[in-house]
């Protein structure tokens, strides 16, 4: 069973996504529109489970599944949907995880919502550090209780997705008036 470790920021985690990701292009090619580095490693000062996520944007997730040999071959095990419908989710390292790769087809609502998380996360650091508590004490309640972890997790997350979409919404207007 896996354990649960929250570390303090890594400054080389954005420099392993980097590595990661061309990787992901030398193997997938063309299939692959955009990367992204999302999840706590890819916010700056935030503590995290030492685990890259990467959220790839593809035009087709059966064009994606065609190549499941390939990301084997760089050392993913392939899980499908995995509980998200129209995602492909890959994990990296076994047991001690490394990379996790979450696939949506490009303009999937899922891709907004990380990356809307993410950028709310670094552009408000009070949140956070706020964020970086509640994983903390819920990685210790639950050290080995992977599900119960992210359950736990939601709550916050799915709060402050809806306060990032007002932000958003707030500029849009603001840009949209003219002011």
């Amino acid at each position: 069973m896996r354990k649960i470790i929250i570390s303090d920021y890594d400054p080389q985690w954005p420099d392993l996504f980097e590595a990661e990701s061309k990787l992901l292009q030398e193997t997938l090619g063309a299939i692959i529109l955009h990367v992204h580095h999302i999840g706590s490693t890819a916010v700056p000062g935030l503590a995290a489970k030492p685990v890259i996520d990467i959220l790839l944007e593809v035009a087709s997730l059966s064009e994606l599944d065609k190549h499941n040999a390939a990301m084997e071959h760089i050392g993913y095990a392939v899980r499908g949907e995995n509980g998200i419908c129209d995602r492909r989710y890959f994990t990296k390292g076994g047991e001690r995880r490394s990379h996790h790769v979450h696939a949506f087809i490009m303009g999937d609502l899922q891709i907004l919502k990380h990356l809307a998380f993410r950028d709310y996360l670094i552009a408000n650091s009070q949140v956070a550090n706020r964020y970086a508590g509640i994983k903390r004490a819920i990685a210790l309640a639950n050290r080995n209780n992977c599900h119960q972890y992210s359950m736990l997790k939601a709550e916050f997350i799915e709060n402050h997705l809806k306060e990032s979409a007002m932000l958003v919404k707030a500029r849009k207007a603001v840009l949209d008036s003219g002011d």
